[in-house]
């Protein structure tokens, strides 16, 4: 997917992942009690630091931290957009 942005320097622009609707033992979740996701898939990459290139790449799922970045809406989808330094590993 294409977005018409492009983050400046180490930030990465993330899609997070669905929240969970339903635990593994099978109880639906409601929505007021379901976590923001830790997880997501990059969308879009900055050209990194002068000294140190993106680690990253568009189309990764990593794990981020739970208040790691700033909400983001475009065209009516939720995207965060963090620094690389907030991504916590490559799955």
């Amino acid at each position: 997917m294409a977005l018409n942005i492009k983050p400046l320097s180490d930030r990465v622009i993330v899609e997070p992942a669905a929240a969970e609707t339903q635990t593994a033992s099978g109880i639906i979740i409601p929505d007021t009690a379901k976590e923001k996701p830790q997880k997501g898939t990059v969308v879009a990459v900055g050209n990194g630091k002068k000294d140190e290139p993106m680690t990253v790449k568009v189309g990764d799922t990593v794990l981020y931290g739970k208040y790691a970045g700033t909400d983001l809406k475009l065209d009516g989808k939720d995207y965060l957009i963090m620094r690389e330094d907030d991504i916590l590993a490559i799955i």
